[in-house]
């Protein structure tokens, strides 16, 4: 039996215990995730600073450690993201629909957990309680299997949770972390039909292609964030600076950063000087146009194709000056990944327009793309950022880790 089966087995035999718990018990639970995180800061410290001290030898940038970093402060934010899913309904169970047909058959649809869920990600230990978490309040068995850089730190964060069902009279296998990081393992989990119902990706462009290529596990698409901004001609110019500085430098290194900011000719050779004070604070690298070169001078990289197909994760920014919205919305269909973009205008018609024509998960007027996050929308945590269609797209809370099931009451009906 290899490794991804005997996971599989144990996910398996805890999964009906967990799909028909009620929301008490899976509360329970985690108030006791975050209770036992509390009380071993220490020692979620300790192992999360073997990671960054070997995340440096590496040579990961200080923006990528970041990521990986862990605090007293980030450790409360995890356990309070717990406690948040606690006082959300539960929903499973919840009726969708229902009709009583012609010949007496009553058919109600519910909604019903997924089952076993699969999920690999990058670098960010928080993920590990995050994902862990919001499947256990919507009843499904998580498979874990974190990057090699967060190891100790994801190991240390799995025994924590483990003791918390135990404690709370679950099987510790409700969650399991994949401990070999191997890439010949990572394939098979992409292949384990057998025992994992859907696997979700989450990380760099790299991992959630090799994901999407190489599984025969239902996939959900999430989120590389190539996010856009416009500003438009009829744009509060104070509004668009703050709301561009704080896209792009909050946190450069998650997936609804900005990456590109588009500005109407209008209105560039005002915003852009402005923008580029703020952005000067941060070190911020810019790469733009040539028309962007002439406004800011030769401290400006003269962007390339690839520049405004990259996520750039860092403190670099793409600019390109744009003759009108229609122009702005074209180059987003061009190069977005389908995750955010944000207008900054005053005209109520380009903002409907911009709503209307750019298809991404979120589309926002007159605010930060840093907003797209399941605990901003009011979800709680979140397992990801859907950027496909089907079957869920956007944050990722406690609805989208269902399904939906159909009951059929009869008395004797038969088909004819």
């Amino acid at each position: 039996m290899s490794y991804i089966e005997e996971l599989g087995q144990k996910a398996s035999a805890a999964k009906d215990k967990i799909a028909t718990a009620s929301a008490g018990e899976k509360n329970k639970i985690l108030e006791k995730i975050a209770e036992i995180l509390r009380e071993n800061k220490e020692v979620i410290l300790v192992e999360n600073e073997k990671d960054i001290a070997q995340a440096k030898e590496n040579g990961i940038t200080e923006v990528m450690v970041d990521r990986l970093r862990l605090t007293k402060e980030r450790i409360d934010g995890i356990a309070d993201a717990c406690l948040q899913l606690v006082s959300l309904e539960d929903p499973v169970g919840e009726v969708l629909s229902g009709s009583n047909r012609p010949n007496g058959m009553r058919i109600t649809k519910i909604r019903v957990p997924l089952g076993v869920v699969g999920i690999i990600y990058e670098s960010r230990p928080n993920v590990t309680v995050d994902a862990a978490a919001l499947c256990l309040k919507s009843g499904n068995v998580a498979i874990l299997r974190g990057g090699k850089e967060a190891f100790h730190s994801n190991q240390i964060l799995m025994k924590l949770m483990q003791r918390a069902l135990e404690l709370c009279g679950f099987a510790r296998e409700t969650v399991q972390l994949v401990e070999d990081t191997s890439r010949d393992v990572a394939n098979a989990m992409m292949r384990a039909n057998r025992y994992i119902d859907v696997l979700i990706p989450r990380g760099g462009a790299g991992l959630i292609q090799a994901v999407v290529k190489n599984a025969t596990v239902p996939v959900i698409e999430t989120g590389t964030g190539n996010c856009h901004i416009y500003v438009d001609e009829a744009a509060d110019l104070e509004m668009a600076i703050a709301i561009t500085d704080n896209g792009k430098t909050q946190r450069p290194s998650v997936c609804n950063a900005l990456e590109t900011c588009l500005v109407h000719e209008a209105v560039a050779a005002e915003f852009l000087p402005g923008l580029k004070k703020a952005f000067d604070a941060h070190q911020v690298e810019i790469r733009g146009c040539e028309r962007t070169k002439q406004i800011l001078g030769e401290s400006v990289v003269l962007a390339t194709e690839e520049d405004y197909a990259t996520e750039f994760l860092d403190y670099m920014i793409a600019v390109k000056v744009v003759a009108s919205i229609d122009e702005a919305i074209a180059h987003i269909r061009r190069y977005t990944s389908g995750h955010s973009e944000c207008i900054i205008t005053k005209n109520y018609d380009h903002a409907e327009q911009f709503q209307k024509e750019v298809d991404s998960a979120c589309v926002y007027v007159n605010c930060s793309t840093r907003f797209t996050d399941g605990g901003e929308f009011g979800l709680g945590a979140e397992i990801g950022i859907s950027t496909q269609k089907l079957h869920v797209r956007g944050p990722m809370g406690l609805r989208e880790l269902t399904t939906q099931k159909y009951l059929i009451n009869g008395n004797g009906q038969i088909r004819e």
